[in-house]
């Protein structure tokens, strides 16, 4: 792969629902791989209209979206869906097999890794979220912790050119939350990070991008966005009671 590809370019893109609402009106966003980049934005902003684009569940708009250099359309659907690794905010939603092996197992199958190969990928995926020991075990008996490091262990098996993590932080005791972002950090891959969770995404990403009313309104060092207090009034975004960007 040409060293200057991004892991994720997202050329003037726009993208309008039946009732007419616009919800994206010409967005640009370009992730370097091993980049880390907050996706930061009030309700409605677009974040999640602009997530359902990465891996074609909303297409027809306009603009040019592309991964790792392949670009998403029809043709490449399958491709483009083991390349952008979702993790949902709700791993409820992602986990459904009887087994945490299984569910791991689940998308390496589904993208047609020889079977031999399978086992491999799900030591390696459970190796790097700390959850070998829980392999035979079934979801519905872990913790909230446990569940969102076995759903992003279903995306790393697959081996993704970019993570996107959907409120990665949301509901997560603070003793999880805090191992979750240890964890986030010791992966080596492109990650585009939708969080409300202000202080979490300072933590993780060290660029942080917001958007609004479907377009890009500040793009930079997350530190200095969250830093503007008149930047984060105007998109309605508040950090927590007491939290001092240093």
């Amino acid at each position: 792969m040409d060293g200057m590809t991004p892991a994720l370019l997202v050329k003037d893109v726009s993208f309008g629902y039946p009732d007419g609402r616009r919800a994206l009106a010409g967005i640009d966003l370009r992730v370097e791989h091993g980049e880390r980049v907050a996706l930061l934005g009030p309700n409605g902003a677009g974040k999640s209209t602009l997530v359902l684009h990465l891996n074609g569940v909303l297409g027809g708009g306009e603009g040019l979206i592309e991964v790792a250099g392949l670009g998403v359309t029809k043709r490449n659907l399958r491709e483009i869906r083991r390349r952008v690794g979702v993790v949902f905010q709700d791993p409820d939603d992602q986990l459904f097999m009887p087994t945490v092996a299984e569910d791991v197992a689940f998308g390496p199958r589904n993208f047609g890794v020889p079977e031999p190969e399978v086992a491999g990928k799900v030591a390696a995926a459970l190796a790097a979220v700390a959850m070998t020991e829980h392999a035979e075990r079934s979801p519905l008996h872990l913790s909230g912790g446990q569940r969102r490091r076995v759903a992003l262990a279903t995306v790393l098996a697959c081996d993704p050119d970019i993570l996107v993590l959907d409120e990665p932080s949301a509901n997560l005791e603070p003793v999880a939350r805090r191992e979750l972002a240890e964890l986030l950090l010791t992966l080596n891959r492109a990650m585009l990070m939708v969080s409300h969770d202000l202080p979490f995404a300072l933590q993780l990403c060290p660029r942080g991008v917001l958007i609004d009313e479907g377009k890009v309104v500040a793009d930079g060092p997350t530190a200095d966005l969250l830093g503007d207090t008149a930047l984060l009034a105007a998109h309605r975004l508040e950090l927590p009671w007491g939290f001092r960007i240093d």
